[in-house]
């Protein structure tokens, strides 16, 4: 790395907090509008009833996997163009760039065709009755049949936000979500020559927005900001590059995919008490990633940030980093809490008149949030692991999370005291891995920073 390029570039030498702050606002401003209108689109379906909002909370675990593979995918990918760029390798982040949207074209294609072949057998484990399953195959083979599309949009964003820039791939997600906003009522209930699709005009709304964030990340990749290069790749280099890639993307996939396998295994519990306790659940989620949107964008900013500090073996700033953010998510998710505590009553009557579904809701309210701080530091711990190309450790934590103390002490939970003692497990498994990440993250750190010879050395060479 040159001289100059260090001067040049805030995630190397600017003040921290304000650069992380000045990385984030602009990924938070555009989640938050991609995850308000996901909301809507929740609303939307709802209004076609109590079966129609339970079948797309069946899917979440199927449709999430897919994604989870695409953000892993877009770990890897950032992990490994952020570190070539601290390093001053911009030639081989371009190549690495076009690389990974090949990539994540062909695998995302790959698994979408697994599940349809597999799709009834998947949901009918799950719990889904034959009523539902019907609404799920109206979602889910559009869904599916249009999930490339998704990829390209988010492993662009990736590459941005690995060469620091958050503005852009905020811009392509509030555009793609005002997109599937707009055409959800058009699409679900009609209008005109246009008929009421139902289920399938919602996953076709978002089809076509994923399509419209397509074009507009290839002109932004290609041409305007020239970070990937655009010829063509031999087989040899392909599979070399990939590798690269995979060697992060593919845990951090497989650490993601844990979650939606997890979820599935607590949607099948919640099925257990009705269609009502699935329907609220699957509401519960989707206010999760909104009152979870700060420690999201987070996740996305804080590993560049990393990266291209420990391409450039500035090992105290990452850790500095951590734990102001680490610190920073524990008082806004409390803050959030007592917000979110006081508002239960009116958002569960927002998105259900079925008195069952609303008490359900309500419970999620009051006691999920109660360890949304503490997930977060989780979630960021993960994502520094697979910054500093640690991808096992963020593997081995997901598994020691999700199936050591979370899916255990759910079922325990609603074994004892029904619905909302899955809640209370939930919570419970969050509190305890909480503190396993953050002392785990510190030691790693410290013992990188014992040997910065040894680490140095090891960044030339990745």
């Amino acid at each position: 790395m040159t001289a100059a390029h260090s001067a040049t570039n805030p995630l190397l030498q600017g003040d921290i907090e304000p650069t992380l702050r000045q990385l984030t606002l602009p990924v938070l401003a555009g989640m938050l509008t991609l995850m308000s209108f996901n909301l809507v689109d929740t609303f939307f379906i709802s209004m076609l009833g109590t079966q129609q909002l339970a079948a797309v909370s069946f899917t979440f675990p199927v449709t999430f996997s897919v994604i989870s593979l695409v953000i892993g995918l877009s770990i890897g990918t950032s992990a490994v163009i952020a570190r070539a760029l601290g390093a001053g390798r911009q030639h081989d982040a371009r190549h690495d760039g076009l690389t990974a949207i090949w990539l994540g074209t062909l695998l995302v294609a790959l698994l979408a065709l697994l599940c349809y072949l597999l799709l009834d057998p998947m949901f009918v484990l799950l719990g889904a009755d034959a009523n539902i399953l019907h609404y799920i195959r109206q979602y889910m083979l559009i869904w599916l049949a249009g999930s490339v599309l998704l990829a390209i949009p988010m492993l662009g964003n990736a590459i941005l936000r690995a060469a620091g820039e958050t503005k852009l791939p905020s811009i392509i997600m509030a555009s793609g979500g005002l997109v599937n906003a707009l055409l959800d009522p058009l699409l679900i209930f009609g209008w005109g020559p246009i008929p009421a699709m139902g289920m399938q005009g919602a996953a076709l709304a978002s089809v076509v927005a994923w399509l419209s964030s397509c074009g507009l990340i290839i002109y932004l990749l290609v041409w305007r900001r020239q970070l990937v290069s655009c010829r063509w790749l031999s087989v040899t280099e392909f599979v070399n590059r990939s590798r690269k890639i995979l060697r992060i993307g593919l845990p951090a996939a497989g650490a993601n995919m844990l979650t939606p396998l997890a979820m599935a295994v607590i949607t099948a519990i919640m099925a257990t008490y009705g269609a009502e306790a699935v329907a609220a659940f699957g509401v519960g989620m989707r206010i999760e990633s909104i009152v979870c949107l700060v420690v999201l964008a987070l996740s996305m900013t804080l590993p560049p940030f990393i990266s291209q500090n420990m391409g450039a073996a500035q090992l105290s700033r990452v850790q500095q980093a951590y734990k102001l953010c680490c610190r920073f998510v524990l008082r806004w998710q409390l803050l959030l809490y007592v917000l979110l505590a006081m508002l239960a009553w009116p958002l569960a009557d927002i998105f259900t008149d079925n008195p069952q579904v609303a008490s359900y809701i309500r419970w999620f309210i009051w006691v999920m949030p109660l360890a949304y701080g503490l997930q977060g530091v989780i979630i960021l711990t993960n994502s520094s692991f697979n910054a500093m190309h640690l991808p096992a450790k963020a593997v081995w934590l997901s598994i020691f999370r999700l199936f050591i103390c979370y899916v255990p002490l759910a079922w325990l939970g609603g074994v004892l005291f029904g619905v909302m003692g899955v809640f209370i497990g939930c919570v419970l498994a969050n509190v305890l891995i909480a503190s396993v990440a953050y002392r785990w993250f510190n030691r790693v750190m410290q013992s990188h920073m014992a040997a910065p010879a040894v680490t140095e050395q090891e960044s030339r060479l990745i």
